[in-house]
């Protein structure tokens, strides 16, 4: 699968639509960005499975301070809409195969099981911190 363009109003439904997502944050004036460029679409085109997607942080500004992004090219995976993985620097092709396998081979349920895990324990937190008590805390 070639890479697509997405911008802020495609960003949540390309990633709740589809099981796995990367995302390479970049833009034009990018030297490493366009290094990597080449790099991911030849990549994209070994896993028809995974969405390959990109994000002009210059035309995409807000979605991109939403994202976090400090640094680019940064690449983000989703897999069942849980960002399982973001890192900013361009990667070889070896290294970017390397993430596409790992996100493949995660088990989700126990990924699944820790954010359920994170959400409740920071539910916790903020309701000691806000003098609320919470039921079974």
């Amino acid at each position: 699968m070639a890479t697509v363009d997405i911008t802020g109003e495609q960003f949540a439904s390309t990633v709740e639509d589809n099981d796995i997502v990367l995302v390479d944050f970049w833009a034009e004036w990018c030297g490493p960005c366009k290094q990597f460029g080449p790099t991911y679409s030849a990549v994209s085109e070994k896993h028809p499975d995974v969405v390959f997607s990109k994000v002009d942080t210059e035309a995409e500004q807000q979605l991109a301070a939403e994202a976090g992004i400090t640094s680019i090219p940064t690449l983000m995976a989703f897999r069942e809409k849980v960002l399982v993985f973001s890192q900013p620097g361009a990667l070889n092709a070896q290294q970017l195969e390397q993430v596409v396998d790992a996100v493949k081979a995660l088990d989700m349920d126990e990924v699944h099981a820790h954010v359920a895990r994170s959400q409740a324990e920071a539910a916790a937190a903020a309701g000691k911190q806000d003098g609320t008590q919470i039921p079974g805390a």
